[in-house]
């Protein structure tokens, strides 16, 4: 993805988020030379890897595959392993009409995932075979706003503005808008983008960008090589 491309996301994105009567915490204001300043104070921000995160999945088409994300909160995996202290986290993301957030699991996280404001929220559902694969033959059960409901293999659940899904590792699924934008929250254990994404077919999780211009804000992925000391 250019860098440009992501600039205009992010900026986007914020109008959005503001529209809904959300607003991003301070960091998310900051420029890289400003986060650079900050580096040492906001050392948990980095490790925990919370901000701004714009995915096209590696596959150059974000309108077609894509996903806008804001890591607001995030606790310690050493927590989560200990069953206490910070153990959850919480997220904003956007998905744009029609725009695919392929099928994945996850082997440690736990979610919540909400249907904040704007057009309708459509997941498709798959459950796990016995390896723990994707199993196009197998449905489940998952928790609809704290009720359960069963789905066949591949069913796709509409969530309208305030309705929710609870989604445990081994629940494969896909998600994207339906007839518009949608805002999304993410309530859940502790998140590992790195290494707890679990895709069905061989992709990345992490857009590789273009420097066409300068950044407005860092991205989560570009710590390891803007900040000092990560």
């Amino acid at each position: 993805m250019k860098r440009s491309t992501v600039n205009d996301i992010m900026a986007a994105a914020d109008d959005m988020i503001r529209s809904h009567g959300f607003t991003l915490p301070p960091f998310a204001n900051w420029s890289p030379d400003e986060f650079k300043a900050n580096a040492d104070r906001a050392r948990r921000v980095i490790d925990a890897r919370m901000g701004w995160d714009i995915t096209d999945y590696g596959e150059g088409d974000f309108d077609r595959m894509g996903l806008f994300l804001f890591t607001l909160r995030n606790g310690s995996l050493a927590d989560l392993e200990r069953g206490r202290g910070m153990v959850y986290a919480e997220k904003l993301l956007i998905s744009r009409q029609d725009q695919l957030s392929p099928m994945h699991t996850h082997v440690i996280k736990s979610e919540d995932i909400i249907n904040r404001g704007g057009a309708t929220m459509a997941i498709q559902l798959f459950g796990s075979d016995d390896d723990g694969n994707c199993a196009e033959d197998r449905g489940g059960t998952v928790l609809c706003d704290g009720i359960a409901r069963d789905y066949a293999p591949g069913e796709v659940i509409l969530f309208e503005p305030g309705e929710s899904i609870t989604l445990m590792p081994g629940d494969w699924h896909a998600f994207w808008g339906e007839g518009g934008d949608v805002l999304i929250g993410e309530v859940s254990t502790v998140n590992d983008d790195v290494t707890d994404n679990i895709f069905r077919e061989p992709i990345g999780r992490f857009a590789a960008i273009e420097e066409d211009v300068a950044p407005t804000h860092l991205l989560v992925s570009d710590y390891d090589t803007w900040l000092p000391g990560t």
